[in-house]
C-alpha cells in the first residue's frame, strides 16, 4: 500500500509539473475542480512558497500593452531582474522581480494588456525573502489564479496580415466607415487616452467601430470617424464641438493630396512610433484649439554663462554638469511667482491658479518628444535641479520614464540651444497656458552708452494662450525673465 501511494504521488507530481508551463487561460479552460484539488494537494505536500508578481503602481495608465517578455518558465531570475516590458503612451517601463527565484508560471504574453495589480508571474522564492516581497503558499496562489476572473489581463488575438493592396494614385481609406446613425457599439473598448481624445473631439466612443485587437477603439479610429463624418455629412450632430479634420474640409480648404510616391522613385514607408502618434495628436489638438501668440525677446547672458562655466569646473569631480536649462528653470520659477497667470490652467470659465511650481522640459529621444517634469522647482537649488535633469534626460533616452515623471507640469521649456535657430513658435502643452522656447545664444554687438561691446545674447520665444493671458502681460513676463537671466542676483528678490 505504501509503495502504491508513493507511485501515485510521483505520477501526480509529473502530471501537475506539466501544468506549470500551461498559460493561465489554458488552465482556466481545463480547470475542473479535480485539477484544483490535485494542485492543492501536491503543493501542500511539497510546501512550496510562491510569490505573486503583479504590475506595480504605474500612475493613471490602464490597459498598457506588453511588448516584451524577458523570461520563460523554469528560468532562474535574480532580484530586480526585469520580467516584462510595458509600453505606455509616452514611455516604456520594465516590471522587475522583487525576489530571486524560479519562474513557475507566466501569466502574460506579448500583445496582452495589463493594468496596475495585474498578475504577471508566479515565482518560487529562494532562501530568505528580500525587497519586501510577500510569498504566499503556492496552493493558495494557484487556487486563486484558477478561480479569478480574467479582468486583469486581456489577451490579444493572433494578427493575420491582410494582403497588400496595389498602390493607386488615390487609395481607399484604410479605416472602417463610421457607424450609421443610431448604430451603437455599447461594449466599445478603448484606453483612457483614446477616450480623452474622443471627448475632446466631441465624439461618442460608442459610435466608433474599433479596428484594434478585439475590436478595441484606437486613436486612429476616432480621427477617422471624425474625418469620415465631415466628408459624408458635415452637419451631423454626432460631433458636438468643432472637430479636427485631416482633409481641412471644415476650413474650406482643398482636400489633402493623395499621392502614390512610388511612381516618382524608390520609397521606404515606416510606421510612426507610439510616442509620435500620441504626441502628434496632442500637438495637433493644442495648435487648433488654443489661440497661440508668441512674444519674442532676448536676454543678455554674458555673466550667467561665465558663472555656469565656473560652476562646472568647481563641481567637475562631483560629476554635476550645469546646463543653461537649469538656470532657465530657476529663472522661470521667479517669473511665474511674479506673474501667476502663467502658472495657471483654464477649467471651463475658471482660471485655476496653482500654488506649486512644477516645470517641464522637452527631451528629444529616438522615439519622439517627451516632457519630463521637475517637481517643486522653487524648493530645489541649482545642484539638485542639474542632477535631476541629468537623471530624467537619461531615463527619457532609454525609454524608462515613469508616468508620474511626466505629469503635473505647470509650465514647459523647449530648448533648441544645442541645435540652432534664432526664434520659433513652441506649441503649448495643454492644459498649461504658456511655454518658453529657447534658441541658440550668439555674440552680438550691444551699445553700452559709450561704445559697442560684444555680449552673449539668448533668444527667448514665449508662446501663450491668449484666452488666459494678454499680450502686454506676456511682454512683461518675457522682459522680467530676461532681466533675471541678465543679473541672476535678482533670483533672490
Amino acid at each position: 500500500m505504501r509503495v502504491a501511494r508513493e507511485s501515485a504521488a510521483r505520477r501526480l507530481r509529473a502530471f501537475i509539473g506539466q501544468s506549470w508551463a500551461i498559460r493561465s487561460n489554458q488552465v482556466r479552460a481545463a480547470g475542473c475542480s479535480a485539477r484544483r484539488r490535485l494542485l492543492k494537494r501536491l503543493l501542500l505536500e511539497t510546501n512550496v512558497q510562491v510569490t505573486r508578481i503583479e504590475v506595480p503602481d504605474i500612475g493613471d495608465y490602464k490597459n498598457i500593452p506588453v511588448i516584451e517578455v524577458m523570461v520563460e518558465v523554469g528560468q532562474r531570475v535574480e532580484q530586480e531582474q526585469s520580467l516584462v516590458m510595458l509600453e505606455s503612451d509616452k514611455a516604456t517601463m520594465d516590471v522587475p522581480s522583487p525576489i530571486a527565484g524560479v519562474i513557475k508560471e507566466l501569466m502574460v504574453a506579448v500583445g496582452d494588456t495589463v493594468s496596475e495589480g495585474a498578475l504577471i508571474a508566479l515565482i518560487e522564492s529562494e532562501g530568505e525573502r528580500r525587497g519586501g516581497a510577500v510569498p504566499v503558499p503556492a496552493a493558495a496562489a494557484a487556487a486563486h489564479d484558477l478561480t479569478r476572473p480574467e479582468a486583469d489581463v486581456t489577451a490579444a488575438p493572433m494578427q493575420v496580415p491582410a494582403p497588400t493592396p496595389e498602390l493607386e494614385s488615390a487609395p481607399a481609406p484604410l479605416h472602417r466607415t463610421p457607424a450609421r446613425e443610431g448604430e451603437l457599439h455599447r461594449d466599445s473598448h478603448a484606453s483612457p487616452s483614446v477616450r480623452k481624445l474622443a471627448r475632446e473631439l466631441g465624439v461618442e466612443i460608442s459610435r466608433v467601430q474599433g479596428t484594434g485587437p478585439k475590436q478595441r477603439v484606437t486613436s486612429e479610429d476616432v480621427t477617422a470617424f471624425v474625418r469620415n463624418a465631415m466628408a459624408t455629412s458635415p452637419g451631423t450632430p454626432t460631433v458636438s464641438t468643432p472637430p479636427v479634420s485631416a482633409n481641412g474640409a471644415e476650413l474650406g480648404l482643398l482636400p489633402w493630396p493623395k499621392v502614390d510616391f512610388a511612381k516618382f522613385g524608390p520609397v521606404d514607408s515606416q510606421p510612426l512610433s507610439r510616442i509620435k502618434k500620441i504626441s502628434g495628436a496632442n500637438l495637433h489638438r493644442n495648435w487648433v484649439m488654443i489661440p497661440h501668440v508668441t512674444n519674442n525677446d532676448e536676454a543678455d547672458i554674458t555673466e550667467l554663462e561665465a558663472l555656469r562655466v565656473q560652476l562646472n569646473k568647481e563641481h567637475e569631480k562631483a560629476g554635476v554638469k550645469f546646463t543653461m536649462l537649469a538656470f532657465l528653470i530657476k529663472a522661470v520659477v521667479a517669473a511665474l511667482k511674479k506673474f501667476p497667470a502663467f502658472n495657471a490652467s483654464l477649467d471651463g470659465d475658471n482660471l485655476v491658479f496653482k500654488q506649486y511650481y512644477h516645470v517641464g522640459f522637452a527631451a528629444d529621444t529616438p522615439n519622439g518628444l517627451v516632457v519630463p517634469v521637475i517637481r517643486d522647482a522653487d524648493k530645489k537649488g541649482l545642484v539638485d535641479i542639474a542632477k535631476e535633469m541629468t537623471e530624467l534626460s537619461k531615463a527619457a533616452r532609454d525609454g524608462k520614464l515613469k508616468p508620474d515623471q511626466m505629469q503635473g507640469g505647470c509650465f514647459s521649456i523647449s530648448s533648441l540651444g544645442g541645435v540652432g535657430g534664432t526664434h520659433f513658435t513652441p506649441l503649448i502643452n495643454a492644459p498649461e497656458v504658456a511655454i518658453l522656447g529657447v534658441s541658440r545664444s550668439a555674440m552680438k554687438p550691444v551699445w553700452d552708452g559709450k561704445q559697442f561691446v560684444p555680449r552673449l545674447i539668448l533668444p527667448l520665444s514665449l508662446s501663450f494662450d491668449h484666452r488666459a493671458v494678454d499680450g502686454a502681460e506676456a511682454a512683461r513676463f518675457n522682459a522680467y525673465l530676461g532681466a533675471v537671466l541678465g543679473d541672476f542676483r535678482r533670483i533672490v528678490l
